[in-house]
């Protein structure tokens, strides 16, 4: 379930399945348990029952990605597996907190193919994060890298916005 800029989890649980993680909020016959790092991002949230389904309204926004380009080393093996190592170490924790991540497709040469996946498919912002955040640390981390193209197939994201790169 997506509602703003989060991604939600929801499932249906007996409560003796709970785990010592979560806190247990009872609204009348309804028990819910929310786990403990999310309270903070949840204040102010409301879960509502609408025509097509359940509609989160949260006022809060996650942070913006931030990117620590130097925590990790200069990555290392060809050039498919540099560019998997700052995807898996650099990327994907920083756009993991807006629902997204992005997955090496392909290597032609010196250029290669990302994918974007889950909160960042169909994103409007979706071309920013890729040409200011994805390609700016790709280029740093190794700085002889050809094209990155985005082979997304934003149509099929759960966000309406996204509009393509004008060339």
């Amino acid at each position: 379930m997506h509602g703003n800029d989060f991604a939600y989890e929801l499932s249906f649980v007996p409560l003796s399945d709970v785990e010592r993680t979560h806190r247990i909020e009872r609204h009348g016959e309804l028990a819910l348990a929310l786990r403990n790092e999310d309270i903070e991002k949840l204040d102010g949230a409301l879960l509502d029952v609408k025509a097509g389904g359940l509609a989160m309204e949260n006022p809060n926004r996650p942070a913006s990605p931030t990117f620590d380009l130097d925590s990790v080393g200069t990555p290392t093996g060809s050039l498919a597996e540099q560019v998997a190592q700052v995807l898996s170490q650099q990327v994907n924790p920083a756009i993991v907190s807006h629902g997204g991540s992005a997955e090496l497709v392909g290597v032609e040469g010196r250029d290669v193919y990302v994918r974007l996946l889950g909160g960042c498919q169909g994103c409007g912002l979706a071309s920013v994060t890729l040409r200011q955040g994805i390609e700016q640390i790709l280029r740093r981390m190794i700085p002889d890298l050809g094209q990155i193209i985005d082979v997304t197939d934003h149509q099929a994201g759960t966000s309406p916005f996204y509009e393509s790169e004008k060339k």
